[in-house]
């Protein structure tokens, strides 16, 4: 059996931080990269993709721009070749829509030879001879197995959608939100749903549905843990957290005031834009103009626990209200669960274990060059680091920020230009007296 060719790099996962990274290596000769794709073709978050709905990130958030702005791979390149550059200048909102971004990495994952779609990763070795990693994938297609190896690897095969436990192994359909869109009509029958959750999704979804409740006739409730509806805090000098300098701050913080501040931070990113909270208040108070809307909007409220009847097809939500320290029950028919996501370790790194950093919580010892691996430059991770890097994390716009870091690791040297200093603030203590 022939040897399998040796990438300087294979990449596991294709979503938007590896398709950068597949983006920025193309043009560099000294770099071979792989990059293994589960899914037959890029689709990000399909069941999110509203009529409308915008990302919030401007379109310089892109997979490339802010390392590379000459790279034939942005995001104003593929309007251009669309004919849409004029078109979005127009429009004056320099906000892709969320479908329009989906489209524009489509087609940048079209123009690259270094990606395999339907490539599912079962297992990921290490020959100490070699030192090299040994990635086997599972073409489900064909039922083939491929074997490739590399002096790397990065992970970005995401975060899966996290289901509360009380809701796991229930019977129905209730649903994730990153099934809604094709789940939305069959939803839209039902004598009642109920959605549950704090972020943008739970309220996408809500003003989606708001939308349609006349016409359907449902009564439709939102359930949030939180106090209040948060709007994501979009103010300059906070965006400033999403920079070299605090990252460089933040990952350098003992690890129990990290993770303390993880918690802290969770509004800064997994708030609601304040625009689409306006525009709900507008939409209900338009209906209300018509009479009662059939809508609960519950605040301060936990989901404790779930039971489903089959008889009936209905939910019984138990549920408490954490100010009042009271409990009560909600009965629907339908239920969405916008509960977010959460990051799990894949399987197919279990042969290299011993090879990883773990951290004091069980969770991947991240460097500050995003490395995971004991020698410190073998496994990069992207995203899922919220407790090592911040809320840089899983910003877009920090995706090439990470990737010239990580191929700078891979090359020795930089090639894109690492940027060390670009706020205007300080976030830790100074040495010494100011004067």
């Amino acid at each position: 059996m022939p040897t399998p060719h040796t990438h300087d790099v294979i990449a596991v996962g294709l979503g938007p931080y590896n398709l950068g990274l597949a983006c920025l290596t193309e043009p560099i000769e000294a770099l071979d990269g792989l990059f293994l794709e589960s899914k037959p073709e890029f689709d990000w978050h399909p069941g999110m993709l509203l009529d409308g709905v915008t990302l919030q990130t401007p379109f310089m958030a892109d997979l490339v721009t802010l390392a590379d702005p000459t790279s034939p791979y942005s995001f104003l390149n593929y309007l251009k070749e669309s004919g849409r550059l004029y078109s979005f200048y127009i429009r004056e909102i320099f906000y892709p829509l969320r479908a329009e971004y989906n489209d524009y990495c489509r087609w940048a994952a079209a123009k690259l030879s270094s990606v395999r779609f339907g490539h599912e990763v079962t297992s990921v070795e290490y020959d100490e001879a070699d030192g090299l990693y040994t990635v086997r994938a599972l073409r489900p297609a064909t039922g083939e197995t491929t074997t490739h190896r590399a002096r790397h690897l990065v992970l970005g095969t995401g975060t899966p959608p996290f289901l509360p436990e009380v809701c796991r192994g229930l019977d129905g359909d209730l649903m994730h939100n990153t099934d809604y869109l094709g789940n939305k009509e069959a939803l839209q029958s039902k004598e009642s749903i109920t959605i549950v959750g704090s972020g943008q999704s739970a309220a996408e979804i809500y003003q989606d549905l708001l939308a349609g409740i006349d016409t359907h006739g449902y009564r439709l409730n939102w359930v949030t843990r939180s106090p209040r509806f948060f709007p994501l805090e979009y103010t300059k000098l906070t965006l400033e957290m999403t920079s070299p300098e605090y990252v460089d701050y933040f990952h350098a913080l003992p690890e129990d005031t990290r993770y303390r501040l993880e918690g802290d931070q969770k509004g800064l990113f997994k708030g609601i834009d304040a625009d689409l909270i306006n525009g709900i208040y507008d939409l209900l108070y338009q209906k209300s103009v018509s009479g009662p809307v059939p809508t609960r909007l519950l605040t301060n409220t936990a989901l404790t626990d779930a039971e489903y009847d089959e008889l009936s097809g209905t939910y019984t939500l138990g549920l408490r209200h954490a100010e009042q320290e009271r409990d009560f029950s909600l009965t629907t028919h339908g239920l969405v669960l916008a509960t977010g996501y959460r990051y799990q370790v894949p399987a197919f790194l279990d042969p290299v274990r011993d090879r990883i950093r773990w951290d004091g919580h069980g969770r991947f010892d991240v460097a500050r060059n995003y490395s995971i691996d004991t020698t410190g430059r073998g496994i990069f991770l992207q995203n899922g680091a919220t407790h090592a890097h911040s809320l840089t994390s899983p910003d877009l716009g920090m995706g090439p920020y990470r990737n010239s870091w990580i191929i700078r690791e891979l090359l020795g040297r930089e090639h894109y230009p690492v940027e060390k200093s670009i706020a205007f603030q300080e976030f830790g203590a100074p040495e010494g007296a100011l004067a």
